[in-house]
């Protein structure tokens, strides 16, 4: 962590968040699939990973799918996905193997608007590649499931430990914050249709209930 930065955690909480961090990816050994789908959001780490697959040849195509939400709207101002395509270009991808899909406004309309767009291209989805936030993987898996659920899903994200992504964002609180809101969202959003089932190991819960308590509840979703 960079020294002028204050730490934000206790070693103990920091502990929970590495925890909750590595939770939250599923593991997946890469392999090629008939497609990828660049998950839009605040981390253009996306796109350069995305780049990265492409180069090693694990996709012919990837679809970016997002528009603006309040916390991109100033990073990226002309849509999340244009962004991410504009990137992925700098980085040596073609034009012609990058799709952008403009309008999602949550993950379940990222799967859902992009596989829409795939098959109106005619591109035919056995396999799919899913790129996301590192802390992203297992809730992008899980909709993904629910909402494609004849697809076979790989995950992938821009592989970092969690020190080093703390400081690529630089903001230690944020980031245990949205390692927390998205495990909430893996326990929550089954229950509301969004999303499959995940087992959630009792320490794992233990240490989401601590960081909650202590106030990393920013990106918690209410009422």
């Amino acid at each position: 962590m960079p020294q002028h930065q204050q730490r934000q955690t206790t070693d103990e909480q920091f502990h929970d968040a590495l925890l909750i961090w590595n939770y939250h990816q599923m593991g997946h050994e890469q392999r090629p699939c008939s497609t990828a789908i660049g998950l839009g959001s605040h981390d253009l780490g996306v796109a350069t990973t995305a780049a990265d697959l492409y180069r090693a040849g694990l996709f012919p195509v990837v679809a970016f799918s997002g528009g603006n939400s309040p916390t991109t709207r100033a990073r990226f101002p002309r849509g999340e996905a244009v962004h991410y395509r504009e990137h992925a270009l700098s980085l040596g991808v073609p034009d012609e193997a990058v799709l952008v899909e403009p309008k999602a406004a949550n993950t379940g309309q990222n799967i859902t608007f992009s596989r829409e767009l795939l098959a109106k291209v005619g591109i035919g989805v056995e396999s799919l590649l899913l790129i996301s936030k590192p802390y992203m993987e297992r809730r992008s898996y899980a909709t993904c499931r629910k909402l494609w659920p004849e697809v076979d899903v790989v995950c992938a994200s821009e592989p970092l430990e969690l020190d080093d992504y703390i400081k690529s964002i630089g903001d230690e609180k944020l980031v245990v914050d949205m390692l927390v809101g998205d495990l909430q969202r893996v326990i929550e959003y089954p229950k509301l249709g969004f999303a499959v089932e995940q087992e959630v190991p009792a320490d794992v819960y233990d240490a989401y209930e601590r960081l909650v308590r202590a106030g990393f509840d920013s990106r918690l979703v209410t009422g």
